[in-house]
C-alpha cells in the first residue's frame, strides 16, 4: 500500500511539473515570415504595447526566427487555467475606459499607393477580415482595443495623415464596403 501511494504521489508531481513546463514553453513565440506584432498579439490574446514592453522593442519591426515573449513574464508560470484571457470580441463584460464621439470615414488596402501594411505591421491584403481602425495616436494609442458603433470590435492599428483629433478611419476589404460606410459620427469605446 505504501509503494502505491508513493508511486501515485510521484506521478502527480511529474504531471504537475510537466504542465508548468509546457505552459512556460508556450510563452515564447518564434516569429515566422509574414508575421506582424498585431497578428501575434491577437493570436496570444495580448496587446501590441505589451509585446513591445515584454520584448524591449522600440518599433514594430520584427524578423523571422526572432523569439518573442508572448505572456506577461511575471505571470508566465501561473497555471494554464489562469492563462486563459478573454478577448473583447468574446466578452460579455467589456471594461470601458473611455467613450466619446468621433468622425469615422473608411479605408481599404487597395488604393493607389497603398502598401496594405499598417503602422503596426498588419498586412491587410493577407488579412482582409481584420477589424482595424486608423487613429490619431495622441488620442487613441496604437494597439488599443476598441468598439466602434456600427463596425464592432477592432484594434487601433494604423495612422493616417488626415486622421487628427477625434477622427478615425475604419478598414474594409473592398472599396464598395468603404464607400457604403461613407463618413459618419459614431460612438467609440476604448476598452481595457
Amino acid at each position: 500500500m505504501g509503494k502505491y501511494i508513493v508511486t501515485l504521489l510521484f506521478s502527480v508531481i511529474l504531471l504537475i511539473g510537466g504542465t508548468t513546463e509546457s505552459f512556460a514553453a508556450s510563452s515564447i513565440y518564434t516569429v515566422k515570415k509574414g508575421d506582424s506584432l498585431f497578428q501575434i498579439a491577437k493570436k496570444h490574446n495580448v496587446t501590441v504595447p505589451d509585446l513591445k514592453k515584454w520584448n524591449n522593442l522600440s518599433t514594430s519591426v520584427i524578423h523571422p526566427n526572432q523569439k518573442l515573449t508572448v505572456a506577461n513574464p511575471k505571470t508566465a508560470t501561473a497555471s494554464s487555467s489562469n492563462a486563459i484571457a478573454k478577448t473583447p470580441s468574446r466578452s460579455n463584460e467589456d471594461k470601458v475606459v473611455k467613450e466619446f464621439t468621433v468622425s469615422a470615414s473608411a479605408f481599404t488596402a487597395n488604393c493607389n499607393g497603398c502598401s496594405g501594411i499598417t503602422a503596426t505591421g498588419i498586412n491587410l491584403k493577407r488579412n482582409p477580415d481584420s477589424k482595424v481602425i486608423a487613429v490619431d495616436p495622441d488620442v487613441i494609442p496604437l494597439g488599443t482595443k476598441v468598439h466602434v458603433e456600427g463596425y464592432g470590435y477592432a484594434i487601433a492599428g494604423d495612422i493616417g495623415s488626415s486622421i487628427k483629433g477625434n477622427k478615425i478611419d475604419v478598414f474594409f476589404p473592398t472599396k464598395s464596403e468603404a464607400y457604403q460606410w461613407g463618413r459618419k459620427k459614431v460612438k467609440i469605446k476604448i476598452l481595457e
